[in-house]
């Protein structure tokens, strides 16, 4: 079964491996090496985490999805985390539907999984906009950029 778009994204075009199963439709994660359920937020991660890999250079072996992240003693899960070489967090990342807007409490949701993993940049999208933010550890605060930058930019 080839792709089709669940929804139209601000991203290029992809393709991705889809089949039904038990009455879900499933997407292959290239990524994770396994068959995800395709939901309005995986279609988006899937999309957003090529188009880091193949058009802004970020290596696949140094991104890792939905792992657990304990914030005030809750166990939360990010969608996204970007690792510099070394190992240490680069950027942290958090996906909503297309039709989830992006609000501050989206961006504070992400900057809150932040606060533990102090990646130097966060970014958030539903698919149709994207916010990157840059973290500034002495103000404490961040400050947005104009676009996702290429992954050598970031180190």
């Amino acid at each position: 079964m080839d792709s089709a778009p669940m929804h139209i994204l601000n991203l290029p075009e992809f393709s991705f491996r889809l089949q039904n199963a038990k009455g879900q439709v499933m997407l292959f994660d290239e990524f994770r090496k396994k068959w995800v359920v395709l939901t309005p937020e995986e279609w988006v991660r899937q999309n957003m985490v090529k188009f880091l890999a193949v058009h802004k250079g970020y290596p696949a072996t140094l991104m890792s999805m939905e792992k657990k992240v304990e914030i005030n003693g809750l166990s939360q899960r990010y969608d996204l985390l970007v690792r510099e070489r070394n190992g240490r967090p680069l950027m942290i990342a958090e996906f909503k539907a297309p039709t989830v807007g992006i609000d501050q409490s989206v961006i504070n949701q992400a900057i809150r999984y932040n606060n533990m993993l102090l990646a130097p940049y966060v970014l958030v999208s539903n698919g149709m906009n994207h916010y990157i933010c840059q973290l500034d550890i002495e103000a404490g605060s961040y400050s947005f950029l104009n676009d996702i930058p290429p992954f050598e930019a970031l180190l």
